[in-house]
């Protein structure tokens, strides 16, 4: 791999488009009666990190937060990792009747965020 393939593409890395999709065909084609409840309850929880980092860090970038388009850093993934698991487990069910704190769901999220770092970093060498 050439230096010029190691820049991050953002909308159009991909794994942020196989892990869009799957969460597309998920939410939307596979009915809620046919999927197991780990299927129904978290698998969307393990994409969080590989789709929801690369729109932050493109926002990052066009805000001048972010200097450079290099592969996401584990720093980066472990801000956004800790920063949604505390908003969305912890914040949101004292705000919100609807919302439950679940530690599977933060289990999830870091998982996919462990595997999204390493495919990430095994792209940036």
């Amino acid at each position: 791999m050439s230096a010029g393939d190691r820049h991050f593409r953002y909308w159009r890395d991909s794994l942020f488009l196989i892990a869009g999709a799957a969460y597309a065909t998920n939410r939307w084609l596979v009915p809620t009666v046919v999927q197991a409840p780990w299927w129904h309850d978290h698998f969307a929880d393990l994409l969080l990190i590989p789709v929801g980092l690369p729109v932050w860090l493109w926002l990052e970038r066009r805000t001048g937060w972010r200097r450079d388009d290099g592969m996401p850093r584990w720093r980066e993934i472990a801000f956004l990792l800790v920063a949604w698991t505390v908003a969305a487990e912890l914040i949101a069910p004292r705000m919100f009747p609807q919302a439950t704190g679940d530690g599977w769901d933060a289990a999830a999220y870091a998982g996919g965020a462990v595997v999204a770092g390493v495919l990430w970093q095994r792209t940036s060498k």
